[in-house]
């Protein structure tokens, strides 16, 4: 490795992850935390920027790309996953962080992330679930409960039970599943570098708060709680957990040893190897 490049990733802070661009999310929501616990676990792991690729889709939560000074693919709309699978077995030399909220991970993009799970790409997929699709004004989302009647679309609440994300990617077989606080971002940003550093395909639910939309939302900070007992390495032990907790516990409740999938002759290729590849 060039040294140059050895003394520049030992020197950053969690501040040199970050891009000038200005946030522009509402004031108070969840997500700028989210933010900083990212790029304290960048800092951590003393991840090489030009070795650092951050996808997402569409959403609020989405914009994290762009405040980054990694590489980064904004998708659309619930295709962040198929995106980054493709780039982490073309190029598996890299880091590829997935960010996305709850709409565009297990609606529109949920039949992506059913698969994503069950394959096993050694990727991490951070989900900022709020309950409800803040840059849309405010519909109820696939985890928003069947009674929150705040929406005029669902006056009468959307009747339908919600999606519980950690339930959902034990059954379908992520490798490494836990679930962090906004409210906590060094504890947040731990989980990141435990799912990073993991392999297979790691999924962080973070509870972000969307205060403009949902502001009983405030009352997380005091619902929140330690999950309470120690990673598994068994799915099945892991789920028969995760039906007793309340939906607030964090920690880490899957650290599998599932293999990652990587079809043979996957290698490391040059850009000019890949250009070729879709020469005609």
């Amino acid at each position: 490795m060039d040294t140059h490049l050895v003394e520049e990733v030992a020197a950053l802070t969690p501040g040199d992850y970050k891009s000038d661009v200005k946030p522009i999310w509402c004031p108070g929501c969840g997500d700028y935390s989210v933010l900083a616990a990212v790029t304290r676990a960048l800092a951590n792991m003393g991840l090489a920027r030009h070795n650092t690729a951050v996808v997402s889709g569409i959403g609020c939560s989405s914009r994290i790309p762009a405040y980054t000074s990694c590489y980064g693919f904004h998708g659309v709309h619930g295709r962040s996953l198929a995106a980054a699978s493709g780039l982490k077995l073309a190029r598996p030399d890299l880091t590829v962080l997935v960010f996305g909220g709850d709409g565009d991970g297990f609606s529109i993009g949920g039949n992506h992330f059913l698969h994503a799970c069950r394959r096993n790409v050694d990727m991490t997929y951070v989900v900022m679930d709020n309950q409800v699709y803040g840059m849309t004004k405010g519909q109820a989302s696939p985890t928003t409960e069947a009674d929150w009647c705040e929406s005029k679309l669902t006056p009468e609440g959307p009747g339908v039970n919600p999606i519980q994300p950690v339930s959902l990617a034990l059954a379908c077989g992520a490798n490494f599943v836990a679930r962090g606080f906004s409210g906590d971002p060094n504890e947040v940003a731990r989980l990141i570098v435990e799912g990073v550093r993991h392999p297979g395909f790691s999924v962080i639910h973070v509870l972000s708060p969307c205060v403009t939309f949902r502001p009983e939302q405030r009352g997380w900070k005091s619902t929140v709680h330690p999950y309470g007992r120690q990673p598994t390495d068994d799915p099945n032990e892991a789920m028969r957990a995760v039906l007793e907790d309340d939906g607030f516990g964090l920690g880490i409740f899957l650290a599998g040893n599932r293999r990652p999938f990587a079809p043979a002759g996957t290698a490391v290729k040059t850009i000019q190897q890949i250009e070729e590849g879709f020469a005609v």
